[in-house]
């Protein structure tokens, strides 16, 4: 159980209102990491108040073009927002259950690296609202962690992750597997360890090699090599049954959550559900509008100064681009694409949006499932997720 009391509560609505999920983005590092493409930056200083003011500004903007909806969940990513101070996340918090109404059991995400600085912290953004965290441990062994680029050894992070589990009731962390040089005894020996921490929810990624990172200048060269296909499709498969047998199972491609531990603001994503993304390079997605905010942080904070947002680009989806994005979103469930949801949410009904003879082609093959309910993938289908979209996918 947690070791303090929370000093706030969302006033919560039992009304109507869309469900809305809100995501903020906290660009900010202490270093960047060989493997991440994501949009994160090392900056010296950072105006914090500064920073803080852009993102409610922001935040404001967004309540304006949705009056009625209902905040369902809020994350916080980045970068790494535990580097955040917990007051400015209980500022940004209070200010979207102003803007809107929100939920009973509002679930308030925010990512953390395990470091001891930011696990200082954590009893503070347990205060502020924060009822979930997610640590990016990424290994249990200091070698790995140092090729990785991490900024924490393997007993900082589990010192981060006692913490987290004594100020949250929800915790979940990260690891990278198909690492250089991993074999499945040894992912087993890992991925062992972690189940026994007893946290809710995994995330366990592959690692892939993204452009324009680091990673990618040492693959291109042979400075860098990762286990083959068929050692990778193992890794993949012995991590499914493993949190399968510990009750973890996958719910999402590389996700795994006891039952009603799923993260619900990602499930939004995936369900695609509205949510609102704010922050440099955010994306978001209201009522068939995309949004994306200026990428880079300088020209994100002053576009908000002179227009009141950060938005870079909005552009009105057609019902062919929503069920394109639905289709790549939903196949990566375990239970898949809800065939009443895929309607309600892109105009589009799902036996439209999907070519007929390549999905029994799958069907065939037995790497899909599709009937009146919806479409889903197999388990021999999730091993080649992106070669079955790309086939089920109309023309």
């Amino acid at each position: 159980m947690p070791g303090l009391l929370r000093s706030w509560s969302p006033p919560v609505s039992d009304g109507g209102g869309r469900p809305l999920a809100v995501y903020v983005h906290w660009p900010f590092c202490v270093s960047k990491c060989p493997y991440c493409d994501f949009n994160s930056h090392v900056r010296a200083s950072v105006d914090e108040a500064g920073w803080r003011d852009a993102l409610i500004a922001d935040l404001r903007h967004e309540a304006a073009m949705l009056p009625d909806a209902r905040v369902v969940s809020i994350f916080f990513g980045g970068g790494t927002p535990s580097l955040m101070d917990p007051s400015s996340t209980a500022a940004i918090i209070d200010k979207i259950a102003r803007l809107w109404p929100v939920a009973p059991g509002v679930e308030i995400t925010l990512e953390a690296n395990p470091t001891s600085v930011e696990a200082a912290r954590f009893a503070g953004f347990a205060a502020a609202g924060v009822n979930r965290v997610s640590l990016g441990l990424q290994a249990l062994d200091d070698a790995s962690l140092k090729l990785l680029g991490r900024p924490h050894d393997v007993a900082m992070g589990l010192a981060a992750l006692d913490v987290a589990q004594t100020n949250f009731d929800r915790v979940s962390f990260d690891l990278i597997y198909a690492r250089p040089e991993q074999t499945v005894d040894g992912w087993q020996a890992e991925l062992t360890r972690a189940i026994g921490f007893g946290t809710e929810h995994l995330s366990l990624y592959q690692l892939t090699i993204e452009p324009k990172t680091r990673f990618a200048s040492l693959h291109a060269s042979g400075k860098l090599v990762l286990p083959d296909e068929d050692v990778s499709a193992e890794l993949f498969e012995t991590t499914r049954a493993m949190t399968a047998a510990a009750g973890l199972p996958a719910y999402e491609v590389s996700n795994h959550a006891r039952a009603g531990a799923e993260s619900r603001h990602n499930l939004a994503y995936w369900h695609y559900a509205d949510y609102v993304g704010v922050g440099p390079g955010a994306h978001g997605r209201r009522r068939g509008v995309a949004t994306v905010r200026t990428m880079k942080p300088e020209g994100w904070i002053a576009g908000v100064r002179a227009q009141g947002h950060g938005m870079s680009e909005e552009a009105v989806l057609t019902p062919a681009m929503r069920a394109e994005e639905a289709l790549l979103m939903g196949l990566r469930l375990k239970d898949g694409i809800d065939a009443a949801r895929f309607r309600a949410g892109t105009g589009v009904a799902l036996d439209d949006a999907i070519d007929a003879r390549g999905t029994a082609e799958l069907v065939g093959l037995g790497l899909v499932e599709h009937d009146a309910r919806g479409l889903r993938l197999m388990p021999a289908g999730m091993l080649l997720l992106n070669a079955v979209i790309a086939k089920v996918a109309a023309s």
